[in-house]
């Protein structure tokens, strides 16, 4: 590495500590925390008003307890432990169905649960915090918590006739006829989104816990990804599949193709397989690629782009941007060539520039295709949580 590319690597890494540990963390433990009920508040909007009676998400708490574990393996800061600590004690006392296992959508604001589903995406997001808690606290109780749910997500959502995972149950265990993560989702059986968060779940617990099966099911994952989900000529994901992995979406979504590239890559390298290391490699690089035809002369991500139906999405989302840093960080360190390094460290500009709140903390829900700040989105809320942007401050010390 350069001398000119080690100042600027060493500049990132300085900044996106500042981020994370001035304007991201502190507002989740300040504002955010729920002292008459317990846990986190499940909502603060785009004017920064507490919602005190606003459900509170799986989604959320999880990705809460990941972000305050991860932080604190990071920082060795107390309060980040005591705000994991504080995660995972309401998890386990809330979340968990203690009569048919797995874990509840949606809690009311008190704590009584509000929508019992067992969406498998959430069961995944409380492995991939479970793991990064016990990495950062050594409480076991957390890893044998994760592996129940490994375990009971294969034993009720994986297809074992045409592979793959299936989205959604009621309570007992009957698949869903609605199984969508949210209104603008096809409600289809199989889709990107859920597989890539169960391969970054099945990474995470691989870390503390490289048992035999696992390793297996995170390998057949990531042939998925190559065999299944990544479209071969545009290096594109596609979205939604049928119960036969029929393809049934025809829209890209830049966030997940640059999340993807480096998570896939991510997977490979845990999984320690020479042969499917060589194999993701280049393709990672092609959906980086892929991903990079939504990047904007601003430095910004535009969200999605579905050009049979004409739909346009320029609004730049923060988890867009988060991902594109790491992304084209990663892709960078892959092939060497500079050109990524210089769309990570534009992206990184352009969220310092515009989606960091320097008043209130942390960071907008999106930019306008205008310029315009988006407050009509959460703050905080069911999906607006303090994971990606925590993440890519993170990851970035760990590049170069």
């Amino acid at each position: 590495m350069t001398n000119i590319n080690e100042g600027i690597i060493a500049g990132m890494k300085k900044e996106a500590l500042t981020e994370l540990t001035q304007f991201i963390l502190p507002f989740w433990m300040t504002r955010m925390t729920d002292n008459e009920n317990g846990g986190f508040y499940g909502r603060i909007d785009g004017e920064d008003n507490i919602i005190t009676d606003a459900p509170k998400g799986a989604i959320l708490n999880a990705r809460i307890l990941w972000s305050f574990s991860a932080a604190y393996e990071l920082v060795k800061d107390p309060a980040c432990l005591g705000a994991a600590n504080r995660a995972w004690e309401y998890i386990v006392s809330h979340f968990f169905d203690k009569e048919h296992g797995g874990t509840y959508w949606c809690l009311s604001a008190d704590g009584k649960p509000l929508d019992t589903k067992k969406q498998i995406y959430s069961q995944a997001f409380f492995i991939y915090a479970f793991s990064q808690y016990y990495i950062a606290s050594g409480n076991d109780a957390a890893r044998e918590k994760a592996v129940e749910l490994f375990r009971l997500i294969e034993k009720r959502s994986f297809d074992i006739r045409l592979n793959g995972y299936f989205e959604a149950y009621d309570r007992k265990w009957h698949l869903l006829d609605d199984l969508r993560l949210s209104e603008k989702d096809a409600n289809e059986k199989k889709t990107m989104n859920t597989h890539l968060h169960v391969l970054e779940a099945y990474t995470g617990l691989y870390r503390v816990w490289p048992d035999y099966e696992l390793h297996d099911k995170l390998r057949n994952l990531i042939l998925l990804f190559t065999e299944k989900i990544i479209d071969s000529g545009s290096g594109h994901l596609n979205l939604f599949f049928d119960e036969n992995w029929t393809c049934k979406s025809s829209m890209f979504s830049y966030g997940h193709d640059i999340e993807a590239s480096w998570l896939l890559y991510e997977a490979a390298l845990v999984l320690n397989d020479d042969d499917i290391l060589e194999a993701v490699t280049p393709l990672s690089i092609k959906v980086a690629e892929a991903a990079a035809e939504g990047l904007q002369p601003d430095g910004g991500m535009i969200y999605e782009w579905d050009k049979p139906a004409g739909h346009i999405d320029r609004d730049r989302h923060w988890w867009v941007q988060s991902e594109t840093v790491v992304g084209f960080l990663n892709t960078w360190e892959l092939t060497g060539d500079t050109k990524y390094l210089d769309i990570a460290c534009k992206s990184f500009d352009y969220i310092r520039e515009n989606l960091v709140d320097r008043v209130n903390g942390e960071w907008h829900w999106s930019i306008r295709d205008d310029g315009s700040v988006n407050r009509k989105d959460d703050k905080a809320g069911f999906w607006k949580c303090p994971y990606h942007n925590s993440r890519m401050c993170i990851e970035i010390q760990k590049r170069g």
